[in-house]
């Protein structure tokens, strides 16, 4: 058995404030399903309590967004049928998104994984359900739950509405670059939080996608642009000619020529 996980792209991401330790926005997620991961559940050789789960990781098992996601449906009223499954079943994940490059390859596993046992272990978890334990586990996850191929995203995550947009035809590149989200993020806090344009950001929820790739420039467009750089200087020689930066990660996308 075998789920595909697709990336995503933002075509803009505004921060509109902060809550405690959490940074609000707005932002256009775009479903991108030329490029994905495999999730395959295969049977265990012997039925273990062990969940076991394989992959090309860059982390330990605790800290897999995955792992994460089993966690959290453990604290269901499903947790028996859970176990029992797993018991029998492991996880092998086929990783194709790149770690750390902005498209969201982490969340949609474990978004995938949440949907995939919902639907095989028929635990008959609403979408809504489904994002009030996924949000627990990262702020993009709630728009994969959904399976949106362009929403507007609010709060921190949690606000996905449906936005009715053509398919783009972009070209991206993710440069050999693990960003790191939470030290973009604090950087962000701490130099630019004086930047935030409220306007802006609700002028662009109305705007179809393409429109706002024609006419804004990449760095109006994602507020977390210069903190990425001055992170990882090495991207500067890349960011010209009209790349726009995806998420907090090294992914660079543009609408291609025809």
């Amino acid at each position: 058995m075998t789920t595909l996980s697709f990336a995503k792209i933002n075509i803009f991401l505004k921060i509109t404030g902060t809550c405690g330790s959490y940074h609000m926005l707005l932002s256009r997620f775009m479903l991108l399903k030329e490029l994905f991961d495999s999730i395959s559940f295969l049977p265990k050789t012997k039925n273990s309590s062990e969940f076991l789960l394989k992959g090309n990781f860059n982390c330990d098992l605790e800290q897999n967004s995955i792992y994460k996601a089993y966690k959290e449906l453990l604290k269901t009223e499903h947790k028996e049928k859970i176990v029992k499954f797993f018991n029998s079943y492991f996880i092998e994940v086929d990783k194709n998104i790149p770690i750390g490059s902005g498209l969201g390859g982490g969340s949609s596993n474990a978004a995938s994984f949440l949907l995939f046992c919902n639907e095989e272990l028929e635990l008959n978890l609403t979408k809504e359900k489904l994002s009030q334990i996924a949000i627990k586990i990262g702020s993009d996850l709630p728009f994969f739950i959904h399976e949106y191929n362009f929403a507007n995203v609010e709060g921190v995550g949690e606000k996905v509405f449906c936005f009715e947009d053509k398919k783009l035809n972009l070209e991206v590149k993710t440069l050999p670059i693990s960003c790191n989200t939470k030290s973009v993020y604090t950087h962000f806090r701490k130099n630019r939080l004086n930047e935030i344009d409220l306007k802006l950001a609700k002028e662009l929820k109305g705007l179809k996608s393409e429109e706002i790739l024609t006419n804004y420039s990449p760095f109006s467009l994602n507020d977390l642009f210069n903190s990425t750089l001055a992170l990882y200087p090495e991207l500067n020689e890349h960011v010209k000619d009209g790349w726009f930066l995806s998420g907090s990660g090294s992914s660079l996308f543009r609408i291609k020529n025809v």
